[in-house]
């Protein structure tokens, strides 16, 4: 395993491999904001209803959960930089393919139900190869920062991620220059962090030679890491229960046509993702609490924001509401994944990277498909769902997650 005092000696070597690790995971999140922002709009062009759009997600989110994990224990025997390096491509080449894919659509060569589950297939396919990059640049940071320093380097992930989310929404402007040209504009990102990645930043020799094995693997239902994974599972469930139904949230609460409720929800978002961006790069960086500290003060604030979002009927409360919600969440990602890093030992971070990055895909499995059904029995269900579930998650991170200090 290499020590990070010694893997990386010179500071401003450390320096450059945090600041390209960011870039490659800021990449990847501005390239999911963009699906996010353009999928629904290309699916009606295409003919595709709203569920067939969730399932295209759901298929996608279970592959990325599957393999996150395997490419996490892949990249201590290859190494962290050949893995991100893959995963980055991946990206590239799967965003490019899950374009044409909907490209062919718009020329009608293929429609109806083949052309469905040719867009399942190819972005499968997409997350079957980029669920490398996440485990791989959260362990190699991890590699790089000593205990003292773990928190942070996670919180640098997830601001890097946030800012991601942030550009994201301006880079689906583009689609006035065409549907499909916010897509193609991401996978040239990725293939530029990919270039980066493989030109400049530092090597670290694997943690595990190629014909040697660790001496267990490590699992989700580890005692050491369980508690913290379950948080984030949770954590994102609830989310993405509140993100999939947000847009017909401010719809109908605010009394917006379609194209209204479009910049309205881009608004309420860029908020979250601000604050979020806040917490990550001034509270998580400048106080260096304790992760499971973070998890603490970061869950009462999504659950408050959750709940109020089922109060508010002008969009000044809607926006604060979810800037409530980015502020927790930005507490709270660098606090579960750190607090699971910090739990195992140093030869086992790429497993546990790999477990950190399949949280939110495992979130986004259930989340999506459960928001839309309880929306359809009634509207504020889904707020209310999420922000009841965080009761039990209080109770958890309190009385039977330990500080570890």
């Amino acid at each position: 395993m290499p020590d990070p005092e010694t893997a990386l000696p010179d500071a401003a070597h450390r320096r450059r491999a945090r600041l390209l690790i960011s870039f490659a995971v800021m990449a990847t999140g501005l390239g999911q904001t963009v699906v996010f922002a353009i999928l629904g709009p290309l699916g009606r062009e295409v003919m595709l209803s709203e569920m067939q759009i969730g399932i295209i997600i759901t298929c996608s989110s279970l592959v990325f959960s599957i393999f996150s994990p395997k490419w996490g224990r892949r990249s201590d025997h290859a190494g962290r930089k050949p893995t991100m390096i893959v995963g980055l491509l991946g990206y590239t080449a799967g965003t490019v393919l899950f374009a044409t894919t909907f490209w062919i659509g718009l020329q009608h060569w293929l429609t109806g139900a083949a052309l469905f589950f040719a867009l399942i297939m190819a972005r499968s396919l997409q997350s079957l190869v980029m669920s490398a990059t996440s485990p791989s640049a959260t362990a190699y940071m991890a590699d790089i920062t000593n205990i003292s320093e773990r928190t942070s380097g996670m919180g640098l992930l997830s601001a890097a991620h946030s800012i991601g989310t942030i550009l994201g929404p301006a880079c689906a402007a583009l689609a006035v220059l065409g549907l499909l040209a916010p897509l193609y504009f991401a996978a040239a990102m990725t293939l530029l962090a990919a270039l980066l990645v493989w030109k400049w930043l530092p090597a670290l020799p694997p943690t595990h030679s190629r014909s040697e094995r660790p001496a267990a693997r490590l699992r989700l239902s580890d005692r050491r890491i369980l508690p913290f994974i379950l948080v984030g599972v949770s954590l994102y469930t609830a989310f993405s229960m509140v993100q999939q139904t947000l847009g017909y949230y401010f719809q109908d609460v605010l009394h917006l046509p379609a194209a209204d409720t479009v910049q309205k929800v881009g608004i309420g978002m860029m908020a979250s993702a601000f604050m979020a961006l806040f917490a990550q790069l001034v509270l998580v960086q400048k106080l260096r609490l304790h992760p499971v500290t973070l998890m603490r003060a970061g869950l009462p604030l999504i659950m408050t924001g959750f709940f109020l979002l089922t109060l508010s009927d002008q969009l000044w409360m809607l926006v604060g509401d979810l800037a409530l919600v980015g502020l927790g969440m930005g507490m709270c990602g660098p606090g579960f994944s750190a607090s699971a890093s910090l739990a195992v030992n140093a030869d086992e971070q790429g497993a546990v990277a790999g477990l950190i990055s399949s949280s939110p895909a495992l979130g986004f499995i259930l989340g999506p498909v459960l928001g839309g059904a309880l929306y359809q029995w009634n509207p504020v269900a889904p707020c209310l769902f999420a922000s009841a579930l965080f009761l039990p998650l209080l109770a958890f991170t309190w009385l039977k997650v330990r500080r570890g200090e």
